[in-house]
């Protein structure tokens, strides 16, 4: 008798979903031991099978991955946290000591924290973002906004969030393709059946493109909602109270970016915040693109606190 392995099989749609609340536990807790039975046992699967279904659908190994989160979390940490030692950083980001920090910051990068040029790997990873984004029809961008100017006339407001609850889809290798706009299609789709579409809509990246490499970049589109159960691809995530600066913009992705610029380069330093460790939102005014993709009309929230 032939078996239809469509049929039997579990769908793939739900070992993303599993994998995904698995992510989301790791981020959450990569100052503690994340040991592979408790990572497992999240995302409800056998050590066994889940190291592997973690890697075929993230790419690497659970703990190849983790200790690349580790280090970028770290580096970012160095980027607008100067006054913290290399030993702080390292203690705060996961590591068991300076020396575990050292060791494995120069595998991946070839020299020893203390002496990483970060202006050169940002102006790079910068490079690379303005050169994938400036080869697209649809977007144009101007020069990046440097510390001190605000042609634009940004303006700043510190703002306090409550808890929040969202639904979300998650987008692997976000700058490739129309992977964003189709989530965000289906998000969208998903809540108007459920009466859920006129909540706020967020969209945020887990990373920073001028730290880490473009394809290993995630990011969520999401709608705020009073509850939900993971459903299918759609997973659920709870966000702690937090204080942001918020940056309204009415305009094109260029001006998305110098606004991110201005509160990065010219806002930040001179703030006495750094940032939290939580993602920078776009909070939709509306719906995520209800202007088409030359026009946006959000808020940029950077998550802050006391330095």
């Amino acid at each position: 008798m032939l078996i239809d392995n469509a049929a039997t099989d579990p769908p793939k749609v739900d070992y993303a979903a599993r994998v995904n609340r698995a992510i989301d536990h790791i981020v959450g807790h990569l100052d503690e031991p994340l040991r592979l039975e408790d990572v497992a046992r999240v995302a409800n699967f056998s050590p066994f099978h889940f190291h592997r279904v973690f890697r075929s659908l993230v790419g690497e190994p659970l703990s190849q991955f983790v200790k690349r989160l580790r280090l970028e979390r770290a580096l970012y940490r160095m980027s607008h946290e100067p006054k913290r030692s290399l030993t702080e950083i390292a203690l705060a980001c996961g590591f068991s000591s300076s020396s575990d920090f050292t060791r494995s910051f120069k595998q991946r990068y070839g020299v020893p924290p203390s002496v990483f040029d970060l202006d050169t790997w940002r102006a790079s990873k910068r490079g690379d973002l303005e050169s994938h984004v400036s080869s697209s029809e649809t977007y144009r961008l101007s020069p990046r906004l440097e510390p001190g100017e605000n042609s634009d006339g940004f303006e700043v407001t510190l703002r306090d969030l409550p808890a929040r609850r969202v639904a979300y889809i998650r987008v692997l290798d976000p700058y490739r393709g129309n992977g964003v706009v189709e989530a965000c299609e289906r998000l969208v789709a998903w809540a108007d059946r459920r009466g859920l579409a006129d909540g706020q809509w967020l969209g945020y990246m887990w990373e920073d493109p001028e730290i880490v490499a473009l394809e290993d970049c995630r990011y969520d589109v999401a709608v705020e909602v009073d509850d939900v159960k993971p459903d299918g691809e759609v997973g659920r995530l709870e966000f702690p109270p937090m204080r942001v600066a918020e940056v309204i913009v009415r305009g094109g992705l260029d001006l998305e970016m110098r606004a991110i610029d201005y509160l990065f380069r010219t806002w930040l330093p001179q703030s006495g915040y750094v940032p939290d460790e939580q993602p920078c939102f776009e909070a939709w005014i509306g719906r995520p693109f209800a202007h088409g993709m030359e026009y946006f009309e959000l808020a940029a929230h950077l998550p802050v606190t006391r330095g």
